[in-house]
């Protein structure tokens, strides 16, 4: 029996709880840990995802039927490459302070594997609109979690907000380590899961 395909909205909420790509596929993990010890760095980089992985489905679905499946990967990877290039740019010229801290890891988004991977399971083989609904949903998704993650890391490790003093007293200094960002990442990741599990029987919030 085949399966019913999902609505947009279905494909959207999916990316952002079903599929997260953080808490429920746990790749691209690196960016969670590293630019996550303050709000404006792991919002910053969760924006930039947001549009790489919407611009880069839409991309691939307009393409789909001229590219030839035995150089789809390097197709793939230079459409990503694109538009991180015009993210990086844009940051570097309108954002400099942010950019100073993670230029490094808005370079590198080229690499990560949600992106690849909803492009080459997804967009490749489905329309535009519905295409840049997956890419949106997954982006979402992912800065949702970088949010998450920076919230707990920055208030807990600094005592601040958006660099804005929240609580008074000692903060605890391992939560802004990279130790810290291990440590949130999988306490968060354990409880969404269990919330998942007692809730929405592992199906995820959106329940697709």
């Amino acid at each position: 029996m085949s399966l019913k395909p999902k609505s947009n909205l279905e494909l959207i909420k999916n990316g952002m709880f079903g599929e997260n790509t953080i808490f429920r596929m746990a790749i691209s993990l690196c960016p969670s840990i590293a630019v996550t010890n303050g709000m404006k760095n792991g919002v910053a980089l969760g924006i930039s995802v947001v549009f790489v992985q919407t611009m880069v489905n839409m991309t691939i679905s307009l393409m789909r039927k001229f590219i030839h499946p035995k150089i789809r990967i390097p197709i793939f990877m230079l459409v990503i490459a694109g538009y991180v290039t015009i993210i990086d740019l844009l940051m570097a010229t309108y954002a400099r302070p942010i950019y100073k801290e993670i230029g490094l890891y808005i370079q590198i988004i080229v690499a990560f594997a949600s992106i690849f991977a909803r492009a080459e399971v997804y967009a490749s083989k489905n329309k535009v609109f519905s295409s840049a609904c997956d890419g949106f949903g997954m982006g979402v998704g992912f800065l949702l979690a970088m949010i998450v993650i920076s919230f707990f890391r920055e208030l807990l490790g600094k005592g601040t907000l958006f660099g804005y003093p929240i609580v008074s007293g000692s903060p605890l200094l391992i939560m802004i380590l990279p130790a810290g960002g291990f440590l949130a990442v999988g306490l968060l990741m354990g409880f969404f899961n269990w919330i998942d599990m007692r809730f929405f029987g592992g199906k995820g919030a959106s329940g697709v």
